[in-house]
């Protein structure tokens, strides 16, 4: 027997309207979110409502409208991200902006600028350049153990004024005082 277009709107509605809870919460299941399960849910029920005439009587609709959230929500996890979810609250986390950082490199530059003209020179050339004291000394013209003497009276010099500031060399994990490009430590 075959029902009309009328017959059949009135079956889904019925169907829709004694079953739809019973899907939604599983649709909640599958997704994990209200308005994800929701929308699932909704496009579960269109599925179902373009295969209406297929089905055979309506002990098949609930099963393929449980399927369909099924392969429904398993095609939208593969596609989507699932790094970020909407929240109502936002937690803080404290974002380094590396101004201590940067004070701490200006309160060393501002102390190797008042450092004499040959050590500021050496340190400049072996630390920021990254020259060998080979290289360094060959570039300024002197010995490499002038160099080497230049080199230690500075960072004898720059150590005792950062230190009356409160700025410490940083510790590497094995408790030794770290050497960062562009910084003297």
């Amino acid at each position: 027997m075959v029902s009309s277009a009328g017959d059949q709107e009135r079956e889904f509605r019925d169907f829709v309207a004694a079953r739809s809870t019973a899907l939604l919460r599983t649709a909640y299941l599958l997704a994990g979110d209200w308005g994800a399960a929701e929308d699932l849910l909704q496009v579960a029920l269109t599925k179902t409502y373009l295969a209406w005439r297929r089905l055979d009587g309506i002990e098949a609709v609930e099963p393929y409208a449980r399927r369909v959230l099924v392969n429904t929500a398993t095609s939208w996890w593969r596609r989507r991200w699932h790094g970020e979810r909407p929240t109502e609250v936002l937690p803080e986390r404290p974002i380094p902006d590396g101004l201590d950082a940067r004070l701490e490199r200006d309160a060393l530059w501002a102390h190797v600028k008042e450092l004499p003209a040959r050590q500021r020179a050496v340190l400049v050339l072996r630390f920021y350049e990254d020259l060998s004291e080979v290289d360094t000394a060959a570039l300024l013209g002197v010995s490499v153990g002038t160099v080497k003497s230049q080199c230690s009276r500075a960072l004898a010099a720059l150590r005792k004024r950062l230190g009356e500031q409160g700025i410490e060399p940083a510790l590497v994990a094995d408790g030794s005082a770290e050497r960062v490009k562009g910084a003297v430590r």
